[in-house]
């Protein structure tokens, strides 16, 4: 599965995709940055890719339906996104991918929950 990390995340967070022998690509590495979200999606359905990002206008699935690309993954916190608490989701998201794709499906990420939208038809 191929992995498109938005502009919100930097070198640190794709190193952990890395390590785990995942193919990622950043927004930034591709100078996509502060693109409009609609181009941002686009370019995730037409390479395959599934979108990870903190922006929660990506949950809109009637705008952006995770079934159009390879799913998205929305990462959030009630604290202030730290690097730290940002490692940890990640970590988290990285371990659940082993037993569950996110293809297709939308995947919210939080401290020890994962919410996951599936066989959204729209």
């Amino acid at each position: 599965m191929k992995y498109k990390l938005d502009e919100n995340f930097g070198t640190t967070i794709k190193k952990l995709f890395l390590e785990e022998k995942l193919d990622v690509e950043t927004i930034l590495d591709e100078k996509l940055s502060g693109e409009d979200d609609e181009v941002i999606y686009k370019i995730c359905c037409k390479e395959n890719k599934c979108l990870v990002t903190l922006d929660l206008d990506f949950s809109n699935i009637i705008k952006y339906s995770p079934n159009k690309c390879n799913g998205i993954v929305i990462f959030r916190s009630s604290k202030n996104n730290s690097l730290e608490i940002l490692k940890e989701l990640i970590r988290q998201f990285l371990e659940a991918i082993k037993k569950e794709n996110p293809s297709k499906k939308l995947w919210i990420v939080e401290i020890n929950r994962i919410r996951i939208h599936d066989e959204i038809n729209l």
